[in-house]
Parts: C-alpha cells; structure tokens; sequence
C-alpha cells in the first residue's frame, strides 16, 4: 500500500523563503494569518489527511461507490461519510471563506496547500467536497442577497455540498448545444428539465443537501453560449426565507463506471421540472460558468500535484530500500548482495525528473493562490488588475501542465518499483489510473491550450504574457551577474526571447489560416509551462542560498535546478521545432485517408 506524509517543509519553503507571504499576509488584511495560525493548520492538516484520509485511499478504490436503481441513492466507500464528519467538525470546508458568511477569512495560499494535502492522501474523497467552493465562488459573485444569506452559511460549513451541472450527453465543450431547459415558475423560480452527465458528487450520504449549479436555457434564449442562464437546484427544495422543503425532482440515475477515482460518485442527474432559482442574469450563465470553472480548474491542477508528491514519496522510499546490481562505477554498499536501485542513472533520471516537476508545480500552484490574494484583496484597482490578468495567463498553463505531469510523474514513480508497481498491493497503480482523469475534467489538456493560445493570448493581445515576461526580466536583470546562476539565467532569458517570437509567429500565421492556431496550441502550452517552471527553479535557488534551512535542504533544492535546466527545460526545443512545423503536416491529410 502507498503511503503519505504531508511535505511540509517543502510547503513552508515556499510560504515563507520563496513568496514571503507573510509580508502579503499582513499587507492584504490577514490579521489572523500569523505564522503560528498558519503552522498549526498546516500541521493538523497533515495530521488529518496523513492518518485519516491517506489510509481510506485504497479502501475507495476497492469498494467504489454503490447507486440503489430503485431511489437514486449513492452510498459511499466504507468510512468516507465518517472522515468526511470529521472534516467537517474541524471546520477545514470554511478555511479560506468569508466570515460573514461563516468561514475563517485565512489565505487562499493556505488553503491551497491543505488541498494539497487532501488530494495526495486521497483524490477520490477530495472530489465530494471539491465543487463547493466554485459554487460559493459563484454565488458570492453572481447571487442575490437572499441567495448568498440562504445558501452560503451551509454550504461553507460543510452541511452541504455543491456541484457543477454542465455536461449533456450530446454535449461537452461545446455548451452552445445544450438542451437543458429553464420554464419560469409562478412563484419567480424556474422549473429545470434536462439530464446531465459527468457530475461529480452529484449524489452521496455525506449531507443532508446538495446544490446543482445547471446550466439551462430559458424559453426566449438566443441561440448558442449566449443564450446560457445558471440555476442553483437544490437535492431539496429551498424556499427564500432559507426553509427547506420536500425532495427535489432531481435524481441520480446512474454511476460511472471508472478507469480511477472508483471512490468518487460521478453521477448521471435527471431533472424532471426541478425547482431552481436563478443565479446572476439571464442569458449570463456562461459569465457565471467560468467562475466556477476557473477555481475548478486550479484545484483540478492541485490534484495533478498531489499525486505527484504521494507518487514520488514512494517511488524515492522503494528506490532506496530495492537491492538490484551493482553501481556502474563499482559497489556502494559492499556489504550487502547487492546495491539499492537509487544508485543507477537510469533511477536517477525518473526520481529526479518527478521531484523537479513536482516541486516546480507546488511553485507554480502557490504563485496562482498568492496572485488570487491580490486580486480580491489589494488596496490598488489596478494592482488587482494586474493579478487577475495574470493568473487568468497562468490558470491554463497551472491545470494543463500540472496534471499532464501527473501522469508523467506517476508512470515514472511506477516505471522505479519494475514489476511491483504494476501490483495492486504497492498502490502504484491506483495513482496512475487516478491521475488520468485529472487531465479530462474541467476541461481537457486540449481545452486548456486553446484557452491560452486563444483567449489568454491572441484575443487579450497577450496581456498576461506581457506581465509575466516583464517579471521574468526584472529577476534576471537582478541575478544576471551570478557565478552560480549566471548560465542558467542567460538560457532563460532565451528561452523568452523565444517565447515571444513563437507568440508573434502564430499570432501572424492565424491570420492567414485559423488552423495554424489549433495546430500550435499543445505545443505552445507545455513551451509555456517549462519555462515557468525554469523561472519559478531559479528563485528557489536564490531563496534557497539566503534561507536558514538546514544544508541538505538548501543543497538538495540548488541541485535540482541543475537538473531542470539541464534535462527538462531542453524539451522546449522540440514544442518550438513542432510549432514551427506549421498546421499543414496535421491539416492536408483528408479525413477518408486516415485508414479504415
């Protein structure tokens, strides 16, 4: 079985010799986010997800969730419901929400990496609570007071949970073609009458409610995304003075049955003229969509993380305890028959690789949170300007590469334990079927490269890149006459030198045909996501050279960012030699030519 403890002196690293974000903390209004707060729910939650959740992880994966055809009930892998009480009793769903609506008012940085930690410990279990919070997100943004007053409170404690209801089954990215249907109620609510498809926890036996956030259309709606409107529908009915009423007309119809995340409900929902009330504008729901999907999105990247950092814990525990051969350059550990695998390059290669992806990721995550601080709490409009363009830039870059290295990471930590991980018993392989998903939900890796070369770029005149290169250079500037960094910070001035001409390129060969800025897509993402990466290893090793941490730390962390720079940031080079290829080596081939 895998085990897992919370890397909290990787996350602390990060908080408080990287980001400084205690300064942010204390310039944003934090009072109550002191560094002996912060550590104590950084510590307790290690404690809960390592001895509560991480040990229900195979638990889920073997029992799975089970739907009763008869009343649309779902019941939960043994001891689920239980821990989830306990997440609850320790007020962990309301750690970051506002106070007045019942939450703490702590950090989203500290909050991020408590999701972290859950999804590490145990995916499957963190999806139940997950979509709460961009329905909270949504509400606060987009609901009417009564709304905010009726929903919020529950929702933030954890009485009750939410969902996200987008998916049709004749309809996935393309919402435009959604037939979900809104007709308006006497009473000013709106019956809603459709199925939906692909809906986590969209029922269980954790709460006594859950809210469907659907989006549907109202009779006179234009056609296509913009004639979207979002209603929150309840399991059961909610009136506006905050009573709650009889059972909904929404079911469960059916389970998932799934490749990973066995212990997640993914349900089939059937609304049958179900009461619900309308969030924000009509015909705005796609406004409001996004509200959801963007927090979505960068705690679906947390997940890619989290597996990552449990994979790679484990993988490094086996390859230091697995006897196998002798060290090319001659025996390590004579005494013993043989050497443990840790020693051979080939090991070396696929440890070092998930341990610099994923420490990178962990970089890149928290950057995300601490800009999400600033753009809802900065003093300066324009500062939050600044932070919202930026991590609306990042959001696709963070779930896209995150969870793409994932996968990677979890087929290398595997690849370390040979045979044995393809076992069940060492729990390998339950991770690398559990992160396969995380490239699909919320949008696919696909999805995600459009959003960046599309939206986040081409449409914004490439507001957010602009930004970000803008800081790139003003770090490099500062550390350019480094002995130690010197190198690596002229490769990356390159490789932005770079990155702007592959922006200009497709930008202007789009022009001419559209096709060139799907073809350029994939690659310009994960090109994106290196170099951040790159910029995001040379801070850690100027944090690292100033922290106070022990030696082995601070030199383990140097260390690999001579790794990153040497053997991951190269793969640039082929995502620029494949954008450069151009849209005709995908696009000439007619479709009948594919084969049979």
């Amino acid at each position: 079985m895998s085990q897992y403890t919370a890397p909290l002196d990787d996350i602390r690293f990060i908080l408080d010799d990287v980001l400084d974000a205690q300064s942010q903390f204390a310039r944003l209004g934090y009072a109550d986010a002191s560094p002996d707060v912060v550590d104590a729910v950084l510590e307790e939650a290690a404690r809960f997800t390592g001895s509560v959740l991480a040990p229900l992880n195979a638990v889920g994966d073997q029992q799975g969730c089970r739907h009763d055809p008869a009343t649309g009930d779902v019941a939960t892998p043994e001891g689920f419901k239980a821990a989830y009480g306990q997440f609850v009793e320790g007020g962990w769903p309301g750690l970051t929400a506002d106070p007045q609506h019942g939450g703490q008012g702590l950090p989203h940085l500290v909050g991020l990496s408590v999701s972290e930690m859950i999804n590490a410990a145990n995916l499957a279990w963190g999806n139940f609570p997950l979509l709460s919070h961009g329905a909270v997100e949504a509400l606060i943004q987009h609901g009417e007071d009564w709304q905010r007053d009726v929903f919020l409170p529950p929702l933030v404690e954890g009485r009750w949970t939410g969902t996200m209801c987008l998916t049709e089954p004749h309809c996935g990215t393309d919402l435009g073609l959604l037939r979900t249907r809104a007709e308006p109620a006497d009473d000013g609510s709106y019956a809603i009458t459709g199925t939906k498809i692909f809906i986590t926890a969209g029922e269980h036996d954790f709460t006594d409610n859950i809210v469907h956030l659907v989006l549907a259309k109202l009779p006179d709606a234009p056609p296509g995304a913009k004639g979207i409107s979002l209603f929150a529908t309840p399991k059961f009915k909610v009136a506006r003075d905050g009573s709650v009423g009889e059972r909904n007309a929404v079911r469960c119809g059916s389970i998932e049955h799934k490749m990973g995340i066995k212990g997640s409900a993914t349900c089939v929902m059937n609304f049958d003229g179900a009461q619900g009330w309308l969030v924000g504008e009509q015909h705005g729901g796609l406004k409001a969509m996004f509200t959801m999907m963007n927090s979505a999105r960068l705690g679906v990247g947390l997940q890619g993380l989290g597996l990552s950092e449990r994979a790679w814990q484990n993988a490094l525990r086996y390859s230091r305890e697995r006897l196998q051969s002798r060290a090319l350059t001659g025996p390590k550990f004579p005494d013993k028959p043989a050497d443990p695998i840790i020693v051979h390059p080939d090991v070396r290669r696929m440890l070092l690789s998930v341990k610099a992806l994923t420490e990178g990721s962990r970089m890149l995550a928290m950057h995300a949170g601490s800009l999400l601080e600033e753009a809802a709490h900065a003093s300066d409009p324009a500062e939050r300007e600044r932070a919202e363009t930026l991590v609306g830039f990042l959001t696709p870059i963070s779930k896209a590469c995150q969870t793409e290295w994932g996968i990677e990471n979890t087929y290398n930590a595997l690849q370390c334990f040979g045979g044995h991980g393809y076992i069940a018993e060492h729990g390998m392989e339950q991770l690398a079927r559990d992160a396969r998903i995380t490239t699909l939900y919320e949008g696919t890796t696909g999805i995600q490269a459009m959003d960046l070369i599309g939206r986040k770029t081409a449409y914004s005149q490439g507001a957010g890149l602009k930004l970000l290169l803008a800081d790139v250079e003003t770090f490099c500037a500062a550390h350019a006459d480094d002995p130690e960094l010197a190198a690596n910070v002229a490769a990356l001035r390159a490789r932005c030198v770079e990155w702007t001409a592959l922006t200009t390129e497709i930008l202007q060969a789009s022009a001419a045909d559209p096709d060139e800025l799907g073809a350029a897509a994939h690659d310009y993402l994960f090109y994106s996501g290196y170099v951040v990466l790159g910029y995001w290893w040379l801070r850690a090793s100027v944090a690292a050279r100033a922290s106070a941490r022990p030696a082995a730390f601070k030199d383990a962390k140097r260390e690999t960012a001579r790794f990153y720079f040497a053997r991951i940031l190269p793969r640039t080079l082929a995502h620029a030699a494949a954008i450069r290829g151009g849209a005709g080596s995908l696009m000439d081939l007619d479709a009948d030519s594919f084969g049979a």
